[in-house]
């Protein structure tokens, strides 16, 4: 990793993945400008996929949720660069992938400093190929074999004491290998003990029940049991 401090900001970034300018990569016009933007994604904001000079990837400002998020859409209280959130995904995502779970690899990561607040934006490797589990199960079932994958792919993470406090059928892919990769570790974090790892499992379960009301995805509760075959409490 390397840093790069200027004005009132510092940027994050992996030299030998990164071959752009590190000081144009996180403004959106610099992509359209070249005419390697490939595609966007709406969510709380606009993530833009881009095409750079190694691979394709994905521009996430960060942005609040909820009511909170409709008042200040995208400032965070500042206690340290470190303690910035797009620093904290970024070194996160490194210490998994040392892991070896299947997530996104991050390519830089910046923060601005505005006072006492700060704004962050992150660029990661755009999984190619693949779809989310609401996707995939609104058009048919999935194998016994594909969730016991997925459940797999958790305890490697849960292995690196890794809590993902937002793990949903969202934020679980399977690209076109029926490989399954993990996306999404805002907020999230390394922590001891074990029982948020059931938590863990508990939120995801509920994110199965409420999609099957929501959207009838092709989900009857009895494969939950080969997600948790391989997962233990310590």
């Amino acid at each position: 990793m390397k840093a790069l401090q200027f004005d009132n900001q510092t940027i994050w970034y992996d030299e030998t993945l990164l071959k752009d300018d590190p000081k144009q990569i996180f403004n959106a016009k610099f992509w359209q400008q070249q005419d390697r933007v490939i595609g966007s994604a709406q969510g709380r904001g606009t993530t833009w996929f881009v095409q750079t000079q190694t691979v394709q990837a994905a521009l996430r400002h960060y942005r609040r949720g909820g009511l909170f998020g409709k008042l200040i859409a995208d400032s965070y209280w500042f206690s340290g660069w470190e303690k910035t959130r797009s620093y904290q995904e970024y070194d996160l995502l490194n210490t998994l992938i040392e892991a070896g779970v299947n997530v996104p690899r991050p390519l830089a990561a910046r923060a601005i400093r505005c006072g006492m607040t700060y704004k962050a934006d992150l660029l990661s490797e755009k999984i190619l190929n693949a779809r989310d589990l609401v996707s995939i199960l609104i058009d048919g079932p999935l194998a016994e074999e594909m969730y016991r994958k997925i459940g797999q792919e958790i305890v490697k993470m849960h292995n690196a004491q890794v809590n993902h406090t937002d793990l949903n059928i969202h934020n679980i892919l399977i690209d076109d290998s029926d490989k399954v990769w993990i996306i999404d570790f805002d907020k999230c974090c390394q922590q001891s003990g074990y029982a948020w790892k059931q938590s863990n499992l508990d939120r995801l379960k509920r994110s199965f029940e409420k999609e099957l009301v929501k959207r009838k995805i092709h989900w009857s509760g009895s494969e939950w049991s080969a997600i948790t075959a391989d997962f233990k409490i310590y």
